[in-house]
């Protein structure tokens, strides 16, 4: 028999305790498309292969366009139908071999950069396309042609000449191997006078 309280009121039942549901991990998610799902904790990032590692290093190599040599001198000038003597120094910059290695872990990329031509475009609308650096002028040459890469202007004038050296970076690593072009351009400038005809 329940004792009750003065006054006639009975004391009230204590709600029941609530059940431990014990710890709670992290919600799982599905991820439907691997490409959009992180790696799992713990999971190693892909590794590089070697034209990935190519492709990021040697785009930037440290070659350069053509350290250009032009006679007549560009302190002076030349005359219309007279030759022009085109060249760059040779340097493995300019000209190659260049050779470079890029490294990560686990994997060495070596890559060689060779030159192939020069593109001289002579600021007429011209082109003289060279497949070799060229020879430089000396002045016991005279008035003679370059024996492989010259040019003659058909009109007085001063003109940009700009040189454009091909490249082809050649790589190799992790047994594999490839190509990269590279461009890389030089400019001058070269003042072309009229030839004057003193007459008696």
């Amino acid at each position: 028999m329940s004792a009750e309280r003065p006054g006639g009121t009975r004391p009230r039942p204590r709600p029941p305790a609530p059940e431990n549901p014990g710890p709670r991990g992290p919600v799982e998610r599905a991820c439907n498309n691997p490409a959009f799902c992180p790696p799992a904790e713990g999971q190693p990032a892909e590794a590089e292969n070697a034209q990935q590692v190519a492709l990021r290093e040697f785009a930037t190599i440290p070659i350069k366009g053509p350290q250009i040599g032009v006679a007549p001198d560009p302190g002076g000038s030349g005359l219309v139908g007279l030759p022009v003597w085109l060249w760059t120094a040779v340097t493995p910059q300019t000209w190659g071999p260049f050779t470079a290695t890029a490294a990560v872990p686990g994997l060495t990329v070596t890559a060689t950069a060779v030159a192939t031509r020069i593109t001289w475009n002579m600021g007429d609308g011209k082109q003289v396309v060279c497949d070799n650096p060229g020879t430089p002028y000396l002045a016991s040459y005279g008035n003679k042609a370059s024996p492989n890469c010259g040019y003659r202007y058909a009109r007085a004038g001063t003109y940009t000449v700009t040189g454009t050296t091909d490249w082809v970076v050649t790589w190799t690593g992790g047994g594999q191997t490839g190509q990269i072009p590279q461009t890389r351009e030089t400019t001058t400038t070269i003042r072309i006078d009229e030839l004057q005809v003193v007459t008696q």
